[in-house]
């Protein structure tokens, strides 16, 4: 069981696909022009399934865990940042500067939704408080992701006004999800009946942006400007940066007295970054010619923290095997663990 979590899943493998389809065949000319069309439409619809798929009752049933939720908020939008500012001297050698910007990037999103609940579930933690925290750190992260990217890489020419960016991300992500919401009780039974309907727009919408970010990358002479060292690097880069936030999230909720299943949640849903988010905020905050090089280490981070996160849950499973479980709502459907 443990040896299938460290093998790359079906999406990472399309992701996989994707990068290389866009290396031998970027989009160029009216063709690039529709898929920008494209990509807009789709992730815009992505974000209002998400909207509409989530419960109203979950967020209520976790909401009053204050403690844990400003412990994991501070976790995705200050301890990471703090993280990768302050490791710049010593680990933006071993990258090239748009792949640490996009490890700066990575540090400023979101936690993911999906992956965080189902790995919760799986380590027996508080899955109330996993739903009600995940779910407000995608939201949170429409105003906070901007501001601390803008805050990170002040020097940084292909990031617009941190300010238009956010009310382009608004505008694209966050009034479509509120729309999915507001029609939630006309959309919830139907979107339960048609799991695969969800899942086919969850990736294909990541997978076209992916694909136009790195079709504008390889125009502009990606592959020429990353080397393999660079690469192998970032490996390392991903590798500290996870290990850190995994270490000090699991200090930080035992020292602070929490139960074992509040640090579960605490551990997986503090050391999450979303690629369903970051995806579509890179496309809106770089110039096309660098969201390539930006979106590369938060995919490889993306699969690093499936496969970790999967062998730590199991860890934790046997663990509380003979604690009791916190409370278990239904898991959203569809999961298709690509936040």
């Amino acid at each position: 069981m443990a040896r299938s979590r460290l093998l790359p899943d079906n999406f990472t493998l399309y992701l996989v696909t994707t990068v290389v389809l866009a290396s031998l065949l970027p989009a160029s000319g009216r063709f690039a022009q529709a898929l920008e069309v494209a990509t807009t439409v789709a992730v815009s619809l992505l974000f209002f399934l998400h909207g509409a798929k989530l419960s109203r009752q979950a967020i209520v049933a976790g909401i009053g865990h204050w403690r844990l939720h400003l412990v994991v908020v501070a976790s995705t939008f200050v301890l990471f940042p703090l993280l990768g500012w302050a490791l710049r001297p010593v680990l933006q050698p071993l990258v090239t500067r748009d792949l640490y910007t996009g490890i700066l990037f990575l540090c400023a999103l979101p936690a993911t939704v999906q992956s965080a609940i189902a790995f919760v579930s799986m380590a027996r933690g508080n899955i109330p408080a996993a739903v009600c925290s995940a779910s407000a750190s995608t939201l949170l992260g429409v105003a906070f992701t901007p501001l601390v990217v803008g805050l990170l890489l002040t020097q940084n020419a292909a990031m617009g006004d941190p300010l238009d960016a956010m009310g382009r991300i608004g505008l694209q992500l966050l009034l479509p999800f509120i729309v999915g919401h507001l029609l939630r009780p006309w959309l919830a039974g139907f979107l339960q009946r048609r799991a695969s309907v969800m899942k086919v727009v969850d990736q294909g919408s990541i997978l076209l942006v992916v694909y136009a970010a790195f079709s504008h990358a390889v125009i502009d002479g990606l592959w020429t400007q990353v080397p393999l060292s660079a690469l192998a690097g970032l490996l390392v880069v991903c590798a500290v940066l996870l290990g850190l936030v995994l270490t000090i999230t699991t200090w930080s909720a035992r020292r602070m007295g929490f139960s074992k299943e509040d640090e579960i949640t605490i551990v997986f849903c503090g050391s999450k970054k979303s690629l369903v988010s970051g995806v579509p905020m890179a496309n809106v905050l770089f110039a096309a010619n660098v969201a390539g090089a930006i979106v590369l280490p938060l995919m490889l981070f993306h699969q690093m923290q499936l496969m970790v996160c999967g062998v730590l849950a199991q860890r934790y499973a046997r663990r509380t095997a003979d604690s009791p479980a916190a409370p278990k709502p239904a898991l959203p459907k569809g999961d298709t663990r690509a936040g």
